[in-house]
């Protein structure tokens, strides 16, 4: 249950069109459901203005599909990470509208168009980058955020980076996705004002160790405000991306950045999941 079907509740009550026994009935179920497999936390796009995301990795298609199928009563643009064809498939036996983005392995159930906002670059060091860029990107977008993309721009040709400064500069906050000794978000964050967030990627030969080179070189970084995500979590940097981006759409735009959002503004997240 949403904000809005939380407030209609209360108004039915109000205005004596339901009885308290039926209101407690229906709130019972707020905290989460208990599915036995699944404990699905409806109170989330409440609390952060997104809906819980199924991490799809480890699961079974049955576990997934009952998550699918009582998440999709209550939102939209609901996410569904690391989910591969056999996954998507079994969505859609359960959830026909759906939308599935196989590059970066994210299945959208219920999806809704909205205006997208603000100003988020993510930045692939490589081509075998891309997977967990677009798993950022997607995410991003999903919940309402615009996204630029600028892939294949790592310091092996440092002459392509520079290209893509003047859009760059603008971004409100960049993602930089890397493997191999992830020297690029460094570079990056030398280059920018904005937060950088440096997602350290799988990607490389042997000595990189499966990712943890790129991580620790992105967390030794001598470039002042570069954060970083785990091996390969674009997930975690594409909704991060978004948290810092919409801190700064709301101070563009003259609102507080602590105070209420008014529904006829532009899009919120909360706005995205309804």
């Amino acid at each position: 249950m949403d904000g809005d079907h939380l407030r209609n509740l209360l108004e039915q009550v109000q205005s004596g069109n339901m009885d308290l026994d039926s209101a407690m009935q229906r709130l019972k179920k707020l905290p989460f459901d208990d599915l036995g497999y699944a404990k699905i936390d409806y109170h989330r796009c409440i609390r952060q203005g997104v809906p819980e995301v199924i991490f799809c990795q480890g699961k079974t298609i049955a576990q997934i599909q009952g998550i699918v199928k009582h998440m999709a009563r209550h939102h939209s643009n609901i996410l569904a990470s690391r989910a591969n064809n056999e996954v998507y498939e079994g969505i859609q036996e359960v959830a026909e509208d759906c939308l599935y983005h196989e590059m970066a392995r994210m299945v959208v159930i219920n999806p809704r168009d909205s205006e997208k906002v603000g100003n988020i670059a993510v930045v692939s060091a490589g081509t075998s980058d891309i997977p967990v860029a677009e798993e950022a990107a997607v995410t991003a977008e999903t919940l309402g955020h615009k996204v630029n993309r600028f892939y294949d721009v790592g310091v092996a040709g440092i002459h392509r980076l520079l290209n893509c400064c003047e859009e760059l500069f603008q971004a409100h906050a960049v993602i930089v996705v890397a493997g191999m000794e992830g020297a690029l978000a460094s570079v990056v964050g030398g280059l920018v004002s904005s937060p950088v967030i440096g997602v350290p990627t799988s990607v490389g030969y042997g000595a990189s160790f499966g990712g943890v080179a790129a991580l620790l070189s992105m967390l030794n970084s001598c470039a002042s405000g570069v954060s970083v995500v785990n091996i390969d979590n674009g997930f975690g940097a594409g909704y991060q991306a978004g948290l810092i981006n919409m801190k700064a759409v709301k101070r563009s735009s003259g609102q507080s950045v602590h105070g209420p959002v008014k529904k006829q503004s532009k899009p919120r997240l909360a706005e995205v999941c309804v």
